[in-house]
């Protein structure tokens, strides 16, 4: 099978160049955080409503926990969250939006929306309800492969 008619490269391709259009649209309009803290903006801000805890956004993002905190820390020191201890239990720590988040999100909304007609362009229904559909079904396959331990490196050393 030629590489490039693998789905692990071409969703990297895909990824690689979403992100490079990305950062170069977001230069241009001057949106003042990454695009990654935009995404944990976004979901801090649609569950405004209830306590939001680092597992909750690491589940939502399929994140592992390191990488989780060390963006948190960044978006904290960034001034974008704060973490506030949990009446109930003093182990957690609940993520909320600062005042500058909130400002930040707005046109951050704008610009996704904006860059997902791009993307969406010369693309039917049909087409976007299939992608979605194949992309959750790799989602699962991938979960499943980490539940069976497919991507154990020392059952391969074994082997």
């Amino acid at each position: 099978m030629e590489r490039e008619e693998t789905i692990g490269f071409r969703v990297r391709m895909l990824s690689v160049a979403i992100k490079r259009a990305v950062e170069a649209s977001r230069a241009r309009s001057g949106l003042s955080c990454t695009g990654t803290h935009g995404w944990i903006i976004g979901y801090l801000y649609d569950n405004r409503h209830r306590d939001v805890f680092q597992r909750d956004i690491e589940k939502h993002f399929s994140v592992r926990r390191p990488t989780m905190t060390e963006m948190l820390k960044l978006m904290e020191k960034n001034g974008l969250v704060v973490r506030e201890r949990d009446e109930n239990d003093a182990r957690l720590k609940k993520i909320r939006l600062t005042p500058v988040a909130l400002s930040i999100h707005e046109r951050h909304e704008k610009h996704i929306d904006s860059f997902e007609q791009f993307l969406r362009n010369g693309i039917t229904e049909e087409e976007l309800n299939s992608f979605f559909a194949i992309a959750d079904k790799l989602c699962r396959n991938i979960a499943n492969a980490e539940k069976e331990h497919y991507f154990n490196p020392k059952e391969e050393n074994n082997a």
